[in-house]
């Protein structure tokens, strides 16, 4: 008996009629993410929104529903481009400290408050170097 993973593992996709396979997408991988940034699962769950439980069925390998997926993913790109400005063992640490250019919040309560944009500018500036 084929396991849900090997079966979508197996699906073909045509692209033009070339009848090529192409790899599924990697899946996010808590717990690998969570090592890397140094970050404990209850951080994730105030990033993403979601439950603990939720996300321990994720870390245990339970494959979370699309809306999830795609929150992982962007918050996945987001931790890469911080990881282009420090240290990925930092960034769990980062998150938790209150910033100036944050007006004094962490970049945790930030991201909570659905203001991402703000990292997203503070990381662009020092990018470019751009001045504020």
């Amino acid at each position: 008996m084929k396991t849900k993973v090997e079966a979508s593992q197996r699906r073909r996709v045509k692209s033009a009629g070339s009848g090529v396979r192409i790899p599924p997408a990697p899946e996010f991988d808590v717990r690998r993410f969570c090592d890397h940034y140094h970050l404990i699962r209850p951080d994730l769950t105030r990033l993403t929104g979601y439950s603990l439980r939720a996300v321990d069925k994720w870390a245990a390998g339970g494959r979370p529903g699309s809306a999830a997926r795609k929150q992982m993913k962007e918050l996945g790109r987001l931790f890469d481009a911080l990881a282009d400005l420090m240290e990925p063992g930092y960034i769990g640490e980062w998150l938790k400290a209150p910033n100036p250019a944050f007006d004094g919040s962490t970049p945790l309560q930030v991201i909570e408050r659905g203001e991402t944009d703000r990292i997203w500018r503070m990381i662009y500036i020092a990018e470019t170097g751009e001045p504020v």
